[in-house]
């Protein structure tokens, strides 16, 4: 095997083990702290939106930018104004974007409901469809209801995929650096 593919290989193992251990660490502190690491998340990506908005306003200055200046104007406005808020409130981002979650929940679930009472003749096992729809629209509701359960029960979820993203991540990093010694 080349070296420079031996090398990549390795490289890219230890890179895999060090994310994992950053998406475990991440899920653990979901876990324990769901609320906190509600706000961590609006916080951090209030601070990449104000980091990517303030690079495009510099961008405008730029003469060989691909990108028309009015659309790259809007958008360095929209990620500073949207990485301050979320900097300055970052409980206010998480409401909004938890009352869009709920919103796209209950339409989602009368579309899924819909559309089993409309294919019912020609598939089998449209009540499965209908009840993700009366499911979906029961969480929609609930998360509406209850925002600060829906925050939590979120974040707890996204804690809990991303320490079995990082479990994966690990393993697939510790098995790519023995494959590399086995060569």
């Amino acid at each position: 095997m080349s070296s420079i593919l031996h090398h990549g290989i390795s490289r890219t193992g230890w890179l895999l083990v060090i994310y994992g251990v950053i998406s475990i660490l991440f899920g653990i502190s979901a876990l324990l702290w769901p609320g906190s690491t509600a706000i961590a998340l609006a916080w951090a990506f209030g601070v990449m939106a104000l980091a990517e908005g303030i690079i495009s306003l510099f961008a405008l200055f730029n003469r060989h930018v691909a990108m028309s200046r009015g659309w790259l104007a809007l958008y360095a406005v929209a990620s500073i104004v949207f990485g301050l808020l979320a900097i300055w409130h970052p409980l206010a981002v998480v409401n909004v974007l938890l009352i869009f979650l709920s919103a796209w929940l209950i339409v989602a679930g009368i579309y899924r409901i819909v559309f089993a009472f409309r294919v019912r003749k020609e598939i089998r096992g449209e009540w499965m469809i209908a009840l993700s729809g009366v499911l979906a629209v029961l969480l929609g509701v609930l998360f509406a209801a209850y925002p600060v359960a829906g925050l939590l029960t979120v974040t707890i979820w996204i804690g809990a995929a991303a320490l079995v993203y990082g479990v994966l991540q690990v393993i697939a990093g510790v098995r790519m650096h023995r494959w590399k010694r086995a060569l």
